[in-house]
């Protein structure tokens, strides 16, 4: 009887909890794929959990964002994805996350487990089980919900120490939805602490209380009816990996898929077909005209490439309803988003971790970046503001074609495609290239008619075609799969991304940034003439009435400095490499070294960006330039000095300079020289190289004092460099010796004789004695810094797969 009453005072003691929690008058229903109530009284979430160990989707992602570019936190960031589900422990409910980099691939339930237990698992959060009712838990969400699951105060620390004050942070309602596959919720997080970085300080009314959206997603995960595809390194895709320890010993453990969209055909007997569930980008509504219509026409570019295998409007852009919510997973969006200062755009998405298939798309573009397009043309043109201020539509037509070709860019990222940096030598094969505005001197002007290219790229449709296309049944999709690869090698398109395009050291001589044209050399020429023509017409009717020459000032920067990416192609030639991602039998060029006349071609286009006659600012454009206007200080985008107030016209060419020979002396690239010679005594040597380098400057004179103090700042930056090659260590031996040799040189031949009696003689020969007598104490002396370029008219961006 005593037992009986226990089991009745039990079940009324649950009863009575249930109530307790779900019975509250003032709860607030949300049904979904987990229901949860919202209590205004206490701001708390209760949350349903009807299936233990079921797994699903946590994403986390920034609503609202800080606005600063170096902070890096945007709105609309999405943050890290985990494949989760709940487990019971006790009295709790946990979250956990599966470890996904190794897997047990077999039907062998103990393999499996072997692995699970031989590496860790992430406990996301521990929830204490308010009520049991009939195997449905409820839980209070809102302590989890309240983390700085984004790591904001991680990412403020460079800015001061932050961490959230919960009596100033709330749960936000506005966009906390439940849907049937997936529930969306927010939080006003407030973090406090002591400001010590400039950044938060510009872009916080309250330095000391930065506050912020975060979101928090749980999506349900796709049925099983998407197909994984192989990954092959020709083919310009995305991946993700593992490691499947239940594969034959005999082949590769690591397993290794592209990332993509499910996309099937309708009537896949067809040639042409609908999809079956279209792919839908939403455009941000709160972008303003013109920029709205050139992201949606840029980013239905891609829909050429889907077309080209035989989807019809397969890929589709629209404009995101008024009342949908941007990182709600069931929109893929591009965001235009503000900062306080100009910035990357990237693409994210979120991506099934267990195949690689993409479930959301997220386009994160910068505001300000289309502006910085617009100034490079204002400074291009011949006296644009002469007879009226509002001619400003050649500009922004340049600018447009710019953000269009940017919509495409990010979106491609998004659509599971990585940077294509050889696609300029293929005449813009792809939008995945970051392009450099093509323009030339004809008839006097700046031709800007064909500054961006238009619409989708040959390459981009190889992507496509590899990521994207549907094969019968009787077709062997890896033989398939080659033959795309193989008509694009056949074609002479050439895919080579990231790493291998950088210019500090880097070795490929077809793979620039914002460069254009098969030779970096012919191009960088190109640049020059442009550059000096506009230098030469450049005005103060470069900017419009009633403005300050300050701003005259800012204008010409762009203009300056407009040979520098293509200065960094051309550097890469010399030592430089052709290669491809080259497998057994595609027949590809493995690796070979660039032949010795593209070197010294490039050599010598190199040369003239340390040239006085190229760096020196015409005397007459000197007089454009005062001492800059109250509330027009000089910024990060200015040029940098050592002459106080007043415009530092050598400065800037010693910065520039810097910049040519940081890359051209790099000890990688001396290295590669030495390297080449050895193996083919045809090829260009090192002495050879750094004889030209001392020609070009200390062998240079000029009548006119102005140039010839210039060229003394130019010739300090050479003899630095060369100091570098001697003591870095990166260099190998035989580079130390041979720039040790050329410093020698130099002493014998531009240091001796009459010249020795030149006060700059002997101030050159008094840092080779010291450097000489205590080469452990050298250190590089910076040039003044050189002003943000990059992200030159739009774009440095990066693709983050969560």
């Amino acid at each position: 009887m005593k037992q009986i009453t226990l089991f009745v005072a039990l079940i009324f003691s649950v009863t009575s909890s249930f109530s307790q929690v779900l019975s509250k008058k003032d709860l607030k229903p949300y049904k979904g794929f987990f229901d949860f109530h919202y209590e205004d009284a206490t701001d708390k979430i209760y949350l349903e959990i009807k299936d233990l160990n079921k797994e699903f989707l946590y994403v986390n992602s920034l609503a609202t964002g800080v606005g600063s570019n170096d902070i890096g936190l945007d709105r609309g960031q999405l943050g890290q994805e985990r494949l989760v589900k709940f487990e019971k422990a006790g009295n709790k409910l946990l979250l956990v996350q599966p470890n996904l980099d190794y897997r047990a691939i077999t039907s062998n339930t103990l393999e499996k487990k072997s692995i699970e237990q031989a590496f860790a698992k992430s406990v996301l959060y521990g929830f204490k089980i308010l009520e049991d009712n009939n195997g449905t838990y409820i839980i209070d969400l809102t302590p989890f919900l309240m983390l700085d699951a984004h790591g904001v105060a991680n990412r403020l620390k460079s800015e001061g120490s932050y961490k959230i004050d919960l009596s100033k942070s709330a749960l936000s309602l506005d966009r906390t939805k439940a849907f049937p596959k997936n529930v969306e919720f927010e939080a006003l997080l407030t973090f406090k602490g002591q400001p010590k970085g400039r950044n938060i300080r510009s872009v916080t009314p309250t330095s000391s209380l930065v506050s912020v959206i975060q979101h928090h997603s749980f999506i349900a995960l796709p049925d099983d009816g998407y197909k994984m595809r192989a990954f092959d390194v020709r083919s310009g895709a995305i991946s993700m990996s593992y490691l499947d320890y239940a594969t034959a010993i005999q082949d590769p453990i690591r397993k290794r898929y592209i990332i993509r969209h499910r996309l099937e055909k309708k009537n896949p007997e067809q040639v042409m077909s609908e999809a079956k569930e279209p792919i839908i980008y939403y455009l941000d509504p709160g972008t303003p005209e013109p920029v709205r219509s050139a992201l949606l026409e840029g980013a239905q570019w891609w829909n050429q490439a889907y077309e080209s295998i035989g989807f019809k409007d397969a890929f589709q852009v629209k404009m995101l309803p008024e009342d949908a919510d941007p990182m709600d997973c069931r929109y893929n969006v591009i965001q235009w988003v503000h900062r306080s200062t100009r910035g990357w755009s990237y693409g994210g998405s979120v991506v099934d971790p267990r195949t690689g298939e993409i479930i959301k798309g997220h386009v994160s573009l910068g505001s300000l970046r289309i502006r910085q397009d617009f100034m490079i043309a204002q400074a291009l043109m011949n006296k644009p503001f002469a007879e009226r201020d509002d001619n400003y539509q050649p500009m922004l037509d340049m600018a447009l074609a710019r953000i269009r070709q940017l919509s495409a860019h990010e979106v491609g990222h998004t659509i599971g495609f990585a940077h294509n940096f050889a696609a300029s030598s293929n005449g813009r094969a792809s939008v995945m290239d970051y392009p450099h505005p093509t323009v030339t001197v004809k008839n006097g002007n700046i031709d800007f008619s064909d500054a961006y290219a238009v619409g989708i790229g040959d390459w981009d449709k190889v992507t496509v075609a590899y990521s994207y296309s549907e094969f019968a049944d009787d077709k062997n999709e890896t033989d398939e799969l080659n033959k795309i690869l193989k008509v694009a090698d056949f074609a002479g398109l050439r895919f080579i991304t990231d790493a291998d395009a950088r210019a500090q050291g880097g070795a490929h001589a077809l793979a620039h940034l914002w460069d254009n044209g098969k030779s970096a050399s012919q191009e960088l020429n190109n640049v020059l003439n442009v550059r000096n023509h506009a230098i030469s017409n450049f005005s103060k009717d470069n900017i419009r009435q009633g403005e300050p020459y300050s701003v005259l000032e800012d204008v010409f920067v762009p203009l300056y400095f407009f040979h520098r990416y293509q200065t960094e192609g051309a550097t890469k030639v010399v030592g430089g490499l052709d290669y491809n991602y080259a497998v057994k039998g595609d027949g590809q060029v493995i690796v070979k070294p660039i032949d010795v006349k593209m070197q010294k071609d490039a050599l010598t286009s190199i040369l003239e960006t340390i040239s006085v006659e190229n760096l020196a600012i015409p005397k007459e454009k000197l007089e454009l330039f005062p001492p800059r206007a109250f509330g027009y200080w000089r910024g990060r985008e200015s040029f940098s000095g050592k002459t106080g107030v007043a415009f530092d016209p050598m400065s800037a060419a010693a910065t520039a300079s810097d910049m040519t020979l940081k890359l051209l002396l790099h000890p990688q690239r001396a290295n590669r020289i030495i390297q080449q010679k050895s193996m083919d005594d045809s090829q260009l040597s090192l002495e050879d190289m750094l004889e030209q380098v001392l020609n070009a400057s200390f062998g240079t004179s000029h009548r006119q004092a102005y140039k010839n103090e210039i060229q003394q700042l130019i010739n300090e930056r050479v003899l630095i460099h060369l100091m570098n090659l001697a003591v870095n260590e990166q260099s190998f031996f035989q580079v130390k010796a041979k720039a040790n040799e050329a410093i020698n040189s130099l002493l014998k031949k531009y240091l001796s004789g009459e010249r020795r009696t030149s006060p700059y003689a002997t101030q050159y020969a008094a840092m080779i004695k010291e450097f000489q007598e205590h080469p452990e104490k050298f250190k590089i002396k910076n040039a003044p810094k050189i002003p943000d370029g990059s992200p030159i008219g739009s774009d440095h961006c990066n693709y983050i797969q969560h």
